[in-house]
């Protein structure tokens, strides 16, 4: 059951910092507060060193680089991992361009992320050191299918042991493993790929799930995945016929702001392996 861990969020209220991208950083603040935690944003050089100490989890993601950003993301990285803090990259757009590919393993390499979450080309990419991502988006020759699953499962925990970090696979089957264990989660709607910066919000959303939940770090990133997914399923359910989706972006942050443990327990759809 993973609803206990949406419990301690909201009993804790991490504080998280978030190093994000300029096109989804007042949703990822809303979502963060609607799950109970709190977002800082802070990605000047001089300024996130104290930012990130005063923090519990940061969450870095590389979908808006320039130089000035990247020099922040190692300062606050190195920092955060010499305070003991949750540390999670979003590898976004990574095998899209040249500098988003290196920045990513770099961050992976020098700062060694407690949790990495991304799309399937995006995480091939940080272990093939290249890939074929489309944009942000996964490459659909990439996609986990039921066919590919089992292998899919052996490569997600494959990379978590030599990596380090618990790894988080999202798409139409979302992997979230560590080297023993892979939760094969099926919650979510289609329509959420139609809205900028679901995966950003989840990267939020998983930084606060872990950092309340430091002892049970694969369980809390399962379940901020399935919350999300489950968000998803929620707002689709509530929208008018006449709504599209901006007002669905505006449902999802509802259905977290409302998700509680036996909301969880109830609607999550997922297995261990």
């Amino acid at each position: 059951m993973l609803g206990i861990y949406v419990e301690e969020v909201r009993k804790k209220s991490p504080l998280v910092h978030n190093i994000t991208n300029y096109v989804t950083v007042n949703d990822v603040a809303n979502i963060l507060l609607a799950c109970g935690g709190s977002p800082i944003m802070s990605d000047e050089p001089e300024d996130v060193e104290d930012i990130t100490s005063i923090c519990g989890g940061l969450n870095i993601n590389i979908g808006t680089l320039n130089k000035r950003t990247i020099e922040g993301m190692f300062v606050a990285g190195k920092k955060a991992k010499e305070l003991g803090h949750i540390v999670l990259l979003d590898p976004v757009g990574a095998g899209a361009s040249r500098l988003r590919t290196e920045t990513a393993i770099k961050i992976m390499e020098e700062i060694k992320p407690d949790v990495i979450r991304g799309n399937i080309s995006e995480i091939k990419t940080l272990v093939n050191g290249s890939g074929t991502t489309k944009g942000v988006d996964a490459d659909v020759a990439d996609a986990v299918t039921e066919d590919s699953l089992e292998q899919m499962v052996a490569f997600a925990k494959k990379f978590a042991k030599k990596s380090g970090a618990i790894i988080a696979i999202t798409g139409a089957i979302d992997l979230v493993a560590d080297k023993d264990h892979c939760y094969v989660i099926r919650n979510g709607r289609p329509e959420m790929g139609r809205i900028t910066g679901t995966g950003c919000q989840l990267s939020g959303l998983m930084t606060a799930y872990v950092t309340a939940n430091r002892d049970h770090k694969l369980e809390a990133a399962a379940a901020a995945v399935t919350s999300m997914g489950l968000a998803g399923e929620i707002a689709y359910d509530h929208l008018q016929k006449d709504e599209g989706n901006s007002t669905y972006r505006n449902r999802i942050i509802d259905a977290i702001y409302h998700m509680d443990g036996d909301t969880l327990d109830q609607g999550a759809r997922y297995e261990v392996f």
